[in-house]
């Protein structure tokens, strides 16, 4: 199993990384399990600016919202729970299995990142972030692996939350950039090119 957050900085072009995933998921048979991102929908909650414990579950919500779009149009299937029979692609509806285990801070520090990861580590999976950048700069250098220590406290293309959650899991999480074209796949095939970071 492989879990892939698939990044709401992506949303211009998502759904033709869904299709691709669906044809290499079926050429390969292996399985894969799409995180979505926020996107513009959490962008909404920041906006309206709710309670800290109303934005957790309405950023939540919109990461559902963010999955259908992701399955419009594809062959992959919806899925809202872990217990995953067949091969294939499925997207997460995290909704319900969030309000069933409710184990992550309700802080904007705990953004789809860090629950993807937390669905990983779940299922035992490898973890890929896709997203719009190439990996972690430090310096203005883009670092091939990196402690999860060493990012701690620093504002990069993850979320506050999961070099600490890679830590205290003793999880890896591959950051690739998904707008440049066949880097995904390269990820999916454990080529990844972009940056390890190490928990």
């Amino acid at each position: 199993m492989i879990v892939v957050k698939l990044g709401g900085s992506l949303i211009h072009r998502a759904r033709g990384l869904v299709r691709e995933i669906t044809e290499y998921s079926k050429a390969s048979g292996k399985e894969i399990l799409i995180v979505p991102g926020g996107s513009i929908f959490a962008d909404m909650v920041r906006k309206a600016n709710p309670s800290q414990e109303a934005a957790h579950w309405m950023a939540v919500l919109a990461m559902e919202q963010y999955a259908y779009y992701l399955r419009d149009g594809s062959e992959a299937k919806l899925t809202d729970n872990l217990e995953i029979k067949a091969k294939g692609t499925y997207i997460l509806l995290p909704y319900a299995l969030l309000k069933k285990k409710d184990e992550l801070p309700h802080s904007w520090d705990v953004t789809s990142d860090t629950i993807a990861a937390w669905v990983a580590k779940q299922l035992g999976a490898r973890f890929i972030k896709a997203t719009d950048v190439d990996g972690i700069y430090l310096g203005g250098i883009l670092k091939k692996e990196i402690l999860a220590a060493e990012l701690a406290g620093m504002e990069t293309c993850v979320d506050a939350e999961l070099p600490h959650f890679l830590m205290r899991n003793n999880m890896e999480c591959e950051v690739i950039n998904g707008d440049c074209p066949g880097r995904l796949i390269k990820a999916l095939e454990g080529n990844p090119v972009g940056t390890l970071i190490k928990g």
